[in-house]
């Protein structure tokens, strides 16, 4: 993985100025993560430390977590031994990628207890523990491993702490030319098998003989050599040199192939776009920030998602039923012109009779009509059979076409909640599950019967503001689209639309601006759309006063007239580029 041991190294090392700094608050959003508000020594910022499964690490945070409404248990230990403690000590445990926080604190009644935090960054297998350094034994962990799990170790309250097993490889730091040579003796030439092939296998030699070294960075070291042999000592101590002096490079590659790399070391062998940070925190809550959110709102919107794409699979089906129906009801006039034509001619047809030809009056060239019968009828009984199923088909052709509407109107809805989700911050999440509830599409959860959940007066709204200086709303959901049109408009301000797609309604909220602020709040109409990966979208907008929501419509349905439309084409840059906020 990409975050390694030398990237744990520049973690920590930035951490040194926490030193003697204080634990203000302590949170734990979710299952995994942990949020530590440090104060002091010139700080104050968000620590998150993540034992999440498949994205744990260590970064200064500027992300707005949503706290549960009562903190869980590892979370209450943590502060009655944490908060309001002063950080001792960070380090890392060799080139390993765990930290260790040191934290001495006084309880209320003003005794001194010695506390640590140990984050260890191991995949799937990484933990959160606070033990008793000077016993060794562990209070708790965010995640329990029983002697089920591992055989090598038990992570459990009142157990004794043992460290991750150990890699049987040799620190790099500080370098040294006698371990390197052993590392790669026996190495070939690149002109015996190649460059690509000696890259790759001078890579597999360095990362398998030293601790903390990746393969990302293995294969830079063996990069930087040049494809020569005698050069690879020169480089990995160049490399190693300016890692124990603190000389970090950090930096994100977006390559061309889309894979995103990220590094405390230039990475010159990946090519495509580059970006340098001046701390690897800002490097890592770059390259996590977005997918960590992305990944908690599908964590916590599976089950929405599962439940919305199958209404949507059951309106669609139910919808080429109805059209089948429909079909059949349009042949109304057809039945009802041969119960006639049979009426003018009960005479040519008698009981017994399978069918009957007779002339079509309602044609100009009166050709002859053949008519199935039903030959246990009278001719007077097969004429009224076929007015009686006239009747039904044309008293079901209204139905039909009602039903249409209204499943067309569900199906536009269940879009709606669809993209908000596609577009929801951990956040936005509980608007639209309430939103579910109270259209009693879903069943609320954790509340007894007979009593309703306290609803927030105004949900929080996304707000940029434009290249003009004026501010633009953007509604994420039905919820906030409803308040943002109904509640927090004003009858001159202009309202954006995608046309015809599901997305946002965005407001700017000003009588008068310019053509760069429309063009940038149809971009972001655009963006916050369905339509977000297309080009030309075309964007809806008219004045507030001529937008009006219907009575007994769904949150997030209006009608509006008077509109222009514009083309646009969603831009992610200017979408990031634009000062926001959340109001």
């Amino acid at each position: 993985m990409s975050l390694d041991g030398i990237v744990t190294r520049a973690l920590t090392t930035e951490l040194q100025n926490c030193v003697k700094a204080r634990i203000h608050k302590i949170y734990q959003p979710t299952d995994n993560e942990l949020v530590l508000h440090i104060r002091g020594q010139g700080m104050n910022g968000k620590l998150l430390l993540s034992a999440h499964p498949s994205m744990p690490r260590m970064h200064w945070t500027e992300q707005t977590w949503v706290n549960p409404p009562e903190p869980p248990m590892f979370c209450m230990l943590l502060r009655k031994y944490c908060e309001g403690g002063v950080i001792e000590a960070i380090r890392q445990n060799g080139m390993e990628r765990v930290v260790e926080i040191d934290v001495r604190h006084r309880d209320e009644l003003g005794d001194s207890s010695f506390k640590r935090i140990v984050l260890e960054i191991m995949g799937r297998h990484s933990n959160l523990i606070l033990l008793d350094p000077a016993t060794g034994i562990i209070h708790d962990g965010i995640r329990h491993v029983t002697p089920a799990i591992s055989s090598y170790r038990v992570v459990l309250p009142g157990s004794a702490y043992v460290p991750p097993p150990a890699q049987d490889k040799v620190t790099p730091l500080p370098p040294e030319k006698m371990s390197f040579r052993a590392a790669v003796a026996g190495l070939p030439t690149a002109e015996e098998v190649g460059e690509k092939t000696w890259l790759a296998a001078a890579e597999t030699a360095i990362a398998n003989a030293y601790t903390g070294i990746s393969f990302l960075v293995a294969k830079e070291i063996a990069y930087r050599a040049g494809g020569h042999t005698e050069q690879l000592c020169s480089s990995f101590e160049n490399a190693m040199n300016a890692i124990d002096a603190g000389e970090f490079s950090p930096n994100i590659v977006v390559q061309e192939d889309g894979k995103t790399l990220f590094s405390a070391l230039s990475l010159t062998h990946a090519k495509g776009e580059v970006r340098t940070f001046s701390t690897m925190h800002e490097c890592l809550e770059a390259y996590y920030g977005d997918k960590a959110s992305r990944d908690l709102v599908r964590q916590r919107t599976s089950d929405l998602s599962r439940f919305l794409s199958n209404e949507i699979a059951k309106n669609e089906k139910k919808l080429v039923k109805l059209r089948e129906t429909l079909e059949e009801a349009n042949e109304a006039d057809e039945v009802r012109k041969k119960g006639e034509l049979l009426t003018a001619h009960l005479h040519a047809f008698k009981k017994g009779d399978k069918s009957v030809e007779v002339v079509d009056y309602y044609d100009e060239s009166q050709p002859i009509l053949t008519i199935p019968l039903d030959p246990l009828l009278t001719p007077n009984e097969n004429a009224q059979r076929f007015f009686r199923k006239y009747a039904k088909l044309k008293n079901s052709r209204s139905v039909v076409s009602e039903q249409i509407d209204v499943a067309n109107t569900e199906l536009d809805y269940l879009a709606s909640v669809l993209q908000g989700l596609e577009t929801a911050t951990p956040a936005d999440v509980e608007e639209i599950r309430e939103e579910l509830i109270e259209q009693g599409y879903i069943r609320q959860r954790g509340v007894k019967r007979g009593m309703k959940k306290k609803k927030k007066d105004a949900p929080s709204v996304l707000c940029y503001t434009s290249s003009e200086g004026i501010p633009i709303y953007v509604g994420k959901n039905n919820t906030q689209n409803d308040y943002v049109t109904n509640r927090l408009a004003s009858s001159t301000d202009t309202w954006l639309h995608t046309k015809d797609i599901p997305g946002s309604h965005v407001l700017i909220r000003a009588a008068e601006f310019g053509d760069e602020t429309l063009r940038e709040a149809a971009i972001l109409a655009a963006f916050y759309s369905k339509a977000k990966s297309s080009s030309s979208v075309p964007v809806d907008y008219t004045r507030i006063r001529n937008v009006r929501k219907p009575s007994g419509a769904k949150p997030g349905f209006v009608i509006y007239e008077g509109q222009k439309t514009l083309y646009v084409t969603p831009d992610e840059a200017l979408v990031q580029a634009l000062p926001s906020t959340i109001k």
